[in-house]
This record gives C-alpha cells, sequence and structure tokens, in this order.
C-alpha cells in the first residue's frame, strides 16, 4: 500500500511538471512577436489573444515571458501584449543613463500602444513595471482602462515605509548598491557579480530558467542599474523627498507576495485613500516577491474574474 501511494505521488508529480513544462513550450511559440518605435528606441513586444488590450510590463531582472501564466490564462478573452522594457532581451539598450528616465519608460509603453492602434489600455506592471504602471497613470491617466499592480506599493506608500520603517530601510539597502556601484563590481549582485547566470538566480523552473539565461545575455547591465540610478525612490536622508503622487481615478486591483523580502507589505496600507475609484487589494501568504509565477493560479484566475467583471 505506501509502495503505491509513493508510486502515485511520483507519477502525479511527473504530471504536473509535464503540464507546466507544455503549458510554457504552448505560450513561448504561440506569442507573436512585433517592435514599436519610440523615438528611435524599439520596444520588443509578444502577444497573444483578441480582445481589450492589456499591457504587461515585467521588473528586474527579468522579461516578457514573467507573465506566461497570465497570457495562457487571458488570451481567450484578451489581447494580452507583454513588453521587453528598454535594456532588456529584445528591446533596444540605448546607452547613457539618463536614456533609462522614467520620462522614456512612460513613453515606451505608450508607444506600444499607439503601435497597436489603441487609444488606452489595461495596464499591468510587477516591479519597476509596477513603478512605471503607477507612473503612467498618473501622467497619462486618458490611456489607462484598469490598473493592476503587483508587488510595488503606491509611491505614497513606499515614500512613507522608506522614510519611516526600518525593516523597509534595510531592505533597500540592494537598491542604494546599485545606485552607488556598476555592473562590473564583482559584489554588486547582493554579494555576488553580475551576469546571466546570477540574474537567473530566482527562476525555479529549469526550462524557464535556460530562457532567462539567454534573455539576460540579450540584456544591458548597464540599463538594469540606470533604472535604479535614474529613478529610485530618494528620502530626506538623500537631501530629497519623493512629492505627494497625484489622485488616482482608475479601477485598481494590486496582487502583494507576503514573502516579498525587498518590499514590505506595509506600504499597502492606505492605497485606497489616494484613489476615487474601487480598490482591490489581494494578498499571497505564501508567495515571494515575483507573485505572477510564486502564486500564478491565484494571479491568474482573479486578474481574469476582476478584468471580466469590467468589460
Amino acid at each position: 500500500m505506501r509502495l503505491s501511494f509513493v508510486r502515485y505521488r511520483l507519477v502525479a508529480a511527473c504530471l504536473l511538471i509535464l503540464s507546466g513544462a507544455l503549458a510554457n513550450a504552448e505560450i513561448w511559440d504561440e506569442v507573436e512577436h512585433g517592435y514599436a518605435d519610440n523615438d528611435g528606441v524599439n520596444i520588443h513586444y509578444a502577444t497573444v489573444g483578441e480582445g481589450p488590450l492589456v499591457i504587461m510590463i515585467h521588473g528586474f531582472p527579468d522579461f516578457w515571458y514573467s507573465w506566461r501564466h497570465q497570457m495562457e490564462g487571458l488570451k481567450d478573452n484578451f489581447k494580452v501584449v507583454a513588453i521587453d522594457q528598454r535594456g532588456y532581451n529584445l528591446s533596444d539598450k540605448p546607452d547613457g543613463e539618463q536614456n533609462y528616465n522614467m520620462r522614456y519608460l512612460i513613453s515606451d509603453v505608450a508607444a506600444v500602444i499607439e503601435h497597436l492602434g489603441e487609444e488606452k489600455a489595461t495596464i499591468v506592471g510587477h516591479d519597476w513595471g509596477g513603478i512605471v504602471s503607477w507612473q503612467f497613470a498618473f501622467a497619462l491617466p486618458q490611456m489607462v482602462e484598469n490598473l493592476v499592480i503587483l508587488n510595488l506599493p503606491h509611491p505614497n506608500g513606499l515614500a512613507r515605509e522608506l522614510e519611516n520603517n526600518p525593516e523597509q530601510q534595510r531592505n533597500s539597502g540592494y537598491a542604494r548598491t546599485f545606485i552607488a556601484g556598476s555592473s562590473s563590481d564583482p559584489d554588486i549582485l547582493f554579494g555576488g557579480p553580475m551576469n546571466a547566470q546570477t540574474l537567473s538566480f530566482w527562476v525555479a523552473d529549469p526550462e524557464a530558467r535556460d530562457r532567462y539565461t539567454a534573455a539576460f545575455e540579450r540584456s544591458s547591465f548597464d540599463g538594469m542599474l540606470a533604472y535604479y540610478k535614474q529613478n529610485y525612490p530618494r528620502t530626506s536622508s538623500d537631501g530629497q523627498e519623493a512629492p505627494s503622487a497625484p489622485q488616482l481615478d482608475v479601477p485598481l486591483l494590486v496582487f502583494h507576495g507576503l514573502q516579498d523580502t525587498a518590499l514590505h507589505s506595509d506600504g499597502l496600507n492606505n492605497t485606497w485613500d489616494w484613489n476615487n475609484m474601487d480598490t482591490t487589494i489581494v494578498s499571497a501568504p505564501t508567495a515571494n516577491h515575483f507573485v505572477q509565477q510564486d502564486a500564478a493560479e491565484l494571479v491568474t484566475t482573479t486578474l481574469k474574474w476582476w478584468l471580466s467583471a469590467r468589460q
């Protein structure tokens, strides 16, 4: 009896791994690729499905493939477009730290929407993609149908925690290292070197990790750090204070993996006060920073339901 049970568990585990690999392969082969021009900088995107436009924006260190589970889940009802942010994978990698200033990151997203012939879209962002998504909604609210943020607190909440929360201040030590350092420093990435292999440290699936390593080999490490050097929130201890963000007026969905060691969940407090429309916050207690992968089913099914209710 015990042997049969063990065999059953092993077979089930193998089938689960195989089904995940097949799903990953399917979306990888199914997407169509394109480029949008933003004043001479080409932004690569992968797209699947038809329907209302959903733009997905990855963070650090990542590329469009981060959204594979959500693309699979939404493709029957939505046109899902996952971009490579500038500096990453197949998008252009302009030289010069200033070319990664937030105004260019915002305009990259606008260029993709316009390239696709649309006036607005649902904007979905994680980590640095979350920062860009918040700022896009502040700067170009007329282009935002809905706003979805993963593991990146509202700028007001993040600024508050950076100013007052010792745990968040410690958690942000890596960002200060990125701001002060160089991609060639031997200890720049959490005490080690920055290369395609080390940047893939967080990817659990072996097949996906190979794809990440290949994507990072095509990426600009200096560009990755420029996001921090140009845009990471400063505090009064830096001699600067972030201004209060404009009030939002958009349906807002926020996911947060509570095991995140970079961004404290206390930053979520008062998010509802900074938005005039409905605000939904979903916590994933066992998920880490990459909640779209750590809690893929929760994120995908909730996102599909939430968006479908607003069609």
